[in-house]
């Protein structure tokens, strides 16, 4: 039995709020059930300057978490000098994973940048955050359609999900909270597009180390899980 009740392949409950800040180009709040981010994509209509003149753009993503996002006060990364390593290999994997689906060259000589911000954290941050994000550029892909400055559907190729899946309790399961997390045998993250493509797998052995066997069970998992990502968010940005 899970600690929250669910079933092995049942994730927790998502949502997205569109629109939730004012000033950034597109924008979401995704909940993955007790873990919130909130997804802000913001365009900058230059590249960077390595990208000058090359006739193509760019996506990256910056990642945070606030103070109290956890059970007890962290300090902020500001206040130390510099991001942690944890903080630059998540911002990294959300920014390769959604630059998978843009056409880097139809974008044109503009950088569009995807801040996800942790406002309380349950397990799956990252994956949320990718979920997220997705939403938030395309939201802000609309928004420049909208001004004739890209063909959104020129730009954004496809969607993309994530989700976690690992071995607790020796059973395969789906979208880990905190306590499952924090007791995993195995911890993997499954990055997919809405065409079932493979763009990222992460997965460790916290333990013993895994087998194939359980590795094709996991994958299995986040494929469906994924593309229930997927239509959610085709759902949403339908409204």
């Amino acid at each position: 039995m899970r600690p929250s009740g669910r079933k092995t392949d049942q994730m927790r409950k998502v949502s997205f709020e569109r629109n939730f800040s004012k000033h950034a180009e597109g924008s979401c709040l995704v909940r993955f059930g007790d873990t919130h981010v909130l997804c802000t994509a913001s365009l900058e209509e230059k590249p960077p300057a390595w990208l000058r003149n090359s006739g193509k753009g760019w996506v990256t993503a910056e990642y945070g978490m606030l103070p109290r996002a956890t059970g007890d006060r962290m300090r902020r990364e500001a206040t130390a000098g510099k991001q942690g390593g944890r903080t630059q290999e998540i911002q990294r994997l959300i920014g390769r994973s959604l630059r998978a689906v843009v056409d880097l060259s139809a974008l044109g000589e503009k950088q569009i940048t995807v801040d996800c911000d942790v406002i309380q954290a349950d397990g799956g941050t990252r994956t949320a955050a990718i979920t997220g994000g997705w939403v938030a550029l395309h939201d802000c892909l609309k928004w420049m359609e909208g001004r004739s400055m890209v063909k959104l559907d020129k730009v954004l190729k496809d969607h993309v999900a994530a989700i976690s899946c690992g071995i607790f309790a020796s059973q395969p399961v789906i979208d880990l909270d905190y306590l499952e997390d924090s007791a995993a045998e195995t911890d993997a993250n499954f990055v997919m597009t809405g065409a079932s493509g493979i763009v990222e797998i992460q997965g460790t052995a916290e333990g013993a180390p895994f087998t194939e066997e359980e590795f094709l069970s996991l994958l299995k998992l986040a494929q469906a899980g994924t593309q229930e990502l997927v239509a959610l968010q085709k759902q949403v940005i339908a409204t």
